[in-house]
């Protein structure tokens, strides 16, 4: 894990996250995302706000899997000089305590980021599945 100040790009700070989930260690998560992050995950509430509601997403994860996988796809960034923002596709998958393998879901990603102190820091995240009008259902099985 690298230190504070070495974030040279948002994707970096991407490729960092990702790495902290496989590695379940919230301290990196947590170097990685503004204080007073706004996260609009996949499971209630609408939004989670603060760092600490972050993190607790991912305890909740941690409990339910001894393996975490986490797979970033088509990721793309639009950067300027104090802001950024990304969008891409993720899977989270892995083995659960009791063994289990599951191959979890794509779901959208969205990234808002700020550069702080010369680290690109995640301000704001959005998970999202595709909804099914007609049937009022989200939209679980596609893939990139």
């Amino acid at each position: 894990m690298k230190t504070r100040n070495s974030f040279q790009s948002p994707a970096e700070t991407v490729d960092q996250v990702i790495a902290a989930l496989r590695a379940k260690d919230l301290d990196a998560v947590r170097q990685l995302y503004t204080p007073d992050v706004i996260s609009f995950d996949v499971e209630p509430p609408l939004q989670h706000v603060g760092i600490e509601a972050k993190l607790a997403n991912w305890v909740k994860v941690f409990t339910v899997f001894a393996e975490v996988t986490y797979e970033l796809r088509d990721l793309t960034f639009t950067v300027d000089d104090e802001v950024a923002f990304g969008h891409g596709f993720a899977r989270l998958s892995g083995t659960l305590h009791d063994g289990t393998a599951t191959a979890g879901m794509w779901v959208r990603v969205t990234y808002g980021m700020r550069k702080i102190n010369g680290d690109w820091l995640i301000a704001h995240d959005q998970v999202s599945v595709p909804f099914d009008v007609v049937n009022g259902s989200g939209v679980t099985d596609l893939t990139p």
